[in-house]
């Protein structure tokens, strides 16, 4: 994919955005934006609308109705699971690389952008690598040569096709882990030191020079207390500052958008000042991994519609909260969805005590929801002078 998709000119970016914005006359009909999709509607304003993409589902030929939508509804795909070492490097020095190659042709052959998810993390490690550890046959010396040769050859292998890198995922403790202070947590810290971190981006930079490097977590989307010891979006914050003033080269930060009706969460201008705080650190900001899942009681499983509805309103204002905060701010570049359907939905699995769903914009039969209808109006009524096109970053050296 060339570079050229996603690095907008500004001149031609709002010639664009006031070509889009002008109602067109064919054969005398009104324009209908309401028609248009996701993907279509975000490109009035420079922003990528994209979705996670569950290769089993994709790959389903009795199911074409996912890979049409897949293919129609957005302007970017995420691996949900296939780009993670665990499935590219299930046995050492042995990469399978059929399942994240298909979804890189996939999006070229949509002219789609791809978000490469995930080089580091602490989870979805292959077996012979934690294990290895564990059992002192790999040393520390060893496990960070590993960790730089695996960024190397992931991101070689995908150069020039990746839009933007998660290269660090999810390397702070929430508040309530233990100890409740906040600090680094998870595999790597634990073996390698917090110097990973820095590692990992100049190694991502060395192996491609022009992909956007972003550091993606949870629970940052607004900020708290203002404490880095208990307020995480402050901690990630500081985080950046001093990478930043190392010159490491980190592009953009990543937040990750996993809400539920349960909770308070918050509204829009909480989170506008959020993506305007880490923008003025000089990096770009999405939203990478968007879902509002709900409680499932017993009388939502019954199908109870005075429960189902206000939870449906409640999943809606999340997801409208999020873009509205990502239009208002130009160096927001893309709103991503953890999957689009219901039936493929991580949450069920993962929330099961008690148990939760309904997290994403369409439900099992492919119906959109009121979530789906609330970002189509976002992106169809926003405009000038608050919001403009986006404003991508050049990647760091």
């Amino acid at each position: 994919m060339k570079q050229r998709r996603w690095i907008i000119a500004g001149a031609v970016a709002v010639a664009t955005v006031a070509a889009l914005n002008t109602v067109p006359a064919v054969a005398s009909r009104p324009y209908d934006p309401t028609a248009q999709t996701l993907a279509a509607l975000g490109q009035r304003h420079g922003l990528q609308v994209g979705t996670a993409v569950n290769m089993t589902a994709l790959n389903d030929t009795s199911d074409p109705r996912y890979r049409a939508l897949v293919s129609s509804e957005f302007s970017s795909v995420t691996a949900e699971n296939v780009m993670k070492w665990e499935s590219l490097e299930p046995t050492r020095g042995a990469y399978d690389w059929a399942a994240a190659d298909q979804l890189v042709e996939f999006a070229r052959r949509n002219k789609q952008s791809v978000r490469g998810h995930v080089l580091v993390w602490h989870s979805q490690l292959p077996a012979w690598l934690t294990s290895g550890v564990a059992d002192g046959s790999i040393s520390k010396q060893e496990l960070r040569e590993l960790l730089r040769k695996h960024i190397t050859t992931v991101v070689n292998r995908y150069k020039g096709k990746i839009w933007q890198w998660d290269v660090v995922n999810e390397a702070v403790s929430d508040p309530w882990d233990s100890p409740p202070t906040l600090h680094y947590k998870g595999f790597w810290a634990q073996n390698l030191g917090p110097g990973y971190i820095a590692d990992a981006f100049r190694w991502a930079r060395a192996a491609d020079p022009r992909a956007l490097l972003f550091y993606n977590d949870y629970n940052i989307e607004a900020f708290g207390s203002g404490n880095p010891a208990d307020d995480k979006s402050q901690f990630v914050y500081e985080m950046v500052k001093g990478l930043r003033a190392q010159g490491v080269p980190i592009d953009g930060v990543g937040s990750q958008g996993h809400l539920g009706t349960q909770y308070g969460n918050y509204d829009t201008l909480q989170v506008t000042a959020a993506l305007k705080k880490f923008a003025g650190l000089g990096v770009a900001t999405a939203f990478t991994e968007v879902d509002v899942r709900s409680e499932m009681t017993e009388a939502v499983q019954a199908g109870n519609s005075a429960e189902i509805n206000p939870r449906l309103q409640a999943s809606a204002a999340n997801f409208s909260v999020l873009m509205k905060a990502c239009l208002a701010v130009r160096s927001c570049l893309s709103y991503t969805v953890w999957g689009f359907s219901d039936r493929y939905s991580w949450v069920p699995d993962w929330f099961n005590d008690p148990p939760e769903g309904m997290a994403t914009i369409y439900d099992e039969n492919y119906q959109p929801k009121r979530a789906y209808h609330e970002l189509k109006s976002d992106l169809i009524f926003a405009g000038p002078p608050y919001v403009l096109p986006r404003v991508a970053p050049k990647p760091r050296r």
